[in-house]
């Protein structure tokens, strides 16, 4: 939170009779100007000047005795460190949180040049393990978001090498990762932090099923607990921040499953299902939980959110059109939703769902016998009336809302 955030919104929180003009004044002392005058031009200068360092040592380091090589990296990562502690005591936040990342950086660039140095060979992840679980402590010991967006960074990136380069998925590695900075998430109940925890558990869990060679369908397990943790939360944005992911990689997957599926193979089908009795009974139980922190927490309504999950590939037939009609109807509880909570953004969110999935009917029913030139020009057409009328609904049921209107189910 900014001063000139509060100086923007303080005043219409008096009129609005939320606070008093002595309060509104007292909480704009506890923010004063000179706390935040380090601005973005410094931070940028901080990290140019670091990587410029780090860069022209990179350049000549094959010119540079080993000994010197090790003093280099060890003074370079304890001067950021201690650069950062010095610009925080004196009050410069951002400057002292660049040299710590730069810190961060220089400590991950330190493992690979040393590896280099002594011709280490490694066959896993373990040093990335580490550089991510220093980012970790790091991320608990300074609160900041950075710090967290760099180690999430480094865990997913590792996990990748490791998957890509030595066909290995680490155990380890996705633990630490849930479970420390998916601690610090769930603490903090930041959206955006959470949003991009969701956003890595999920490329990991990919890279676990597809690494593993299981049956793809078992990714909806770590899809659907993540959805189910949502329910648990307490404070609605954030439970909807960790949904959002799961909710649009069932939405995704369904889209293919449409526009795709007539074109799989008995083989392909195979590749996809997993065994029932093991499979459903995972999806019923999370199902159950997710109820229960539904009702918990006042949101039973939000249940249909689950026709995403639902397995219609197990049917015999009209695969593709169960599932369009899963994509139809999820996307009008959406819209529906936002209507009734006068939810600006769930609306917008609802409408682009409903055009994709009216596109992606079209396509379906229309690609193999219409003209190609007709079937842009129609799908065109249609996408304009759509959001037209889309809109126009949307400026009529929220002309009269409050400007903060209720987002809580």
């Amino acid at each position: 939170m900014s001063r000139k955030w509060l100086e923007h919104e303080g005043p219409e929180w008096v009129d609005k009779r939320i606070i008093t003009r002595e309060q509104y004044e007292q909480i704009l002392d506890l923010y004063h100007d000179n706390k935040h005058a380090i601005g973005v031009l410094p931070l940028l200068g901080s990290i140019l000047v670091g990587l410029g360092i780090l860069s022209f040592i990179a350049a000549n380091w094959q010119e540079i005795p080993q000994l010197v090589r090790l003093i280099l990296i060890i003074v370079l990562m304890v001067a950021f460190y201690a650069g950062g502690e010095l610009f925080r005591k004196n009050d410069h936040d951002r400057l002292g949180l660049a040299m710590t990342a730069l810190g961060l950086t220089c400590f991950g660039g330190g493992i690979v040049l040393i590896a280099q140095m002594f011709h280490l060979v490694s066959y896993d992840i373990t040093s990335f393990i580490i550089w991510g679980s220093v980012g970790t402590l790091l991320t608990y010991l300074y609160r900041s978001k950075l710090l967290y967006l760099m180690s999430l960074l480094i865990f997913t990136a590792a996990q990748w090498y490791g998957v890509v380069e030595h066909h290995q998925f680490s155990y380890v590695c996705f633990a630490i990762m849930v479970v420390g900075l998916g601690y610090y998430s769930w603490r903090r109940q930041h959206v955006g932090v959470i949003w991009c925890f969701a956003v890595s558990f999920m490329l990991q869990a990919l890279m676990l099923v597809i690494e593993q060679e299981w049956k793809f369908l078992w990714i909806f397990v770590p899809v659907m607990l993540l959805y189910t943790l949502g329910d648990w939360m307490k404070d609605r944005s954030s439970g909807f921040a960790l949904q959002s992911v799961p909710l649009a990689s069932a939405f995704l997957f369904a889209i293919v499953m449409v526009l795709a599926f007539d074109d799989f193979t008995r083989g392909d089908r195979l590749e996809l299902l997993a065994q029932i009795p093991y499979f459903m009974g995972s999806l019923l139980l999370l199902f159950a939980l997710s109820l229960y922190g539904k009702w918990k927490h006042n949101r039973i309504s939000s249940a249909f959110e689950w026709i995403l999950a639902v397995p219609f590939i197990y049917l015999h037939s009209g695969i593709a059109v169960m599932y369009l009609l899963a994509l139809f109807t999820f996307s009008f509880y959406v819209l529906w939703r936002g209507y009734m909570e006068q939810w600006r953004f769930k609306i917008n969110f609802a409408t682009v769902l409903f055009i994709c999935t009216t596109m992606v009917a079209y396509f379906k029913l229309t690609w193999d016998f219409m003209d190609k030139s007709l079937f842009f020009i129609i799908g065109g057409l249609l996408l304009l009336v759509l959001s037209w009328f889309l809109n126009r609904r949307k400026k009529v049921v929220l002309r009269d809302a409050n400007e903060g209107g209720n987002h809580n189910e």
